[in-house]
């Protein structure tokens, strides 16, 4: 167990042996159907088959699922508010095509936002970086991923080890000692952080750096069957699509 849901349900998964690169195959296809696609009735049928694929073969749990797709729709929700509300002399009122919008950027982003955690769900990030790599994807942003990744979970063990040590001393016993409490602890992990942040950056500089954090990536052989699947979802959508329309 790692701490965070995404990532445990990844570790998981029923997909967890598969090639990561059959997986990014397949979410990559996804992705690009919901962005390129009319989005009736394309962003359904993503959104659809991504949740399907998730909940049924990858065996993601639902209550997973939802938990870590309600952020993005409540960033969507904001997003389409702002995107069909014009303001001009009159005030603020709704723009002429609001609902043909918001259902266009709506669907597209629920369908990709879907696709793209179909992927998180079922690969774990010590896959996916070593894929990433083998796809010529800039050294230094890989890096900085894999450094990001490390730290997370740098973060979240602060969190829970200070969240702890208040609960113990009746530190969220009271709502003023709950407002209290969360300051300190927003401000002890802030500068926890910060110092294994220097800390790390001070030991990487200290050994040079010079060829990159390497780790031992676990080889899966491709599954022609699943790329098979990766490659006719897409293609399936995409004549659905066109024929609907």
């Amino acid at each position: 167990m790692t701490g965070l849901a995404v990532d445990d349900a990844a570790w998981a998964s029923a997909w967890r042996r598969r090639a990561p690169g059959d997986k990014l195959l397949l979410c990559a296809g996804l992705v690009l159907c919901a962005l390129l696609l009319p989005a009736w009735p394309a962003a359904v049928l993503v959104t659809t088959t991504a949740v399907v694929l998730a909940l049924g073969p990858a065996r993601v749990p639902a209550r997973t699922f939802g938990r870590a797709v309600r952020w993005p729709l409540a960033f969507i929700a904001v997003g389409a508010v702002t995107a069909v509300v014009t303001v001009d002399g009159g005030g603020l009122g709704w723009a002429p095509d609001a609902v043909a919008r918001a259902f266009s950027l709506v669907g597209r982003a629920v369908a990709g936002s879907c696709a793209v955690l179909l992927l998180a769900t079922t690969t774990p990030m010590s896959d996916l970086l070593p894929a990433l790599r083998r796809l010529r994807v800039p050294a230094a942003v890989v890096e900085v991923a894999e450094v990001t990744y490390r730290l997370l979970f740098v973060l979240l063990d602060s969190l829970r080890t200070i969240r702890e040590a208040q609960t113990a001393r009746m530190g969220w016993s009271t709502p003023g000692r709950s407002y209290r409490s969360a300051g300190m602890l927003a401000a002890a992990v802030l500068t926890r952080s910060w110092d294994r942040a220097r800390r790390m950056q001070e030991g990487l500089a200290g050994r040079g750096m010079e060829t990159g954090l390497r780790g031992l990536p676990e080889e899966r052989p491709s599954s022609r069957p699943f790329l098979a699947l990766g490659l006719a979802l897409p293609a399936g959508i995409t004549v659905l699509t066109l024929v609907a329309r």
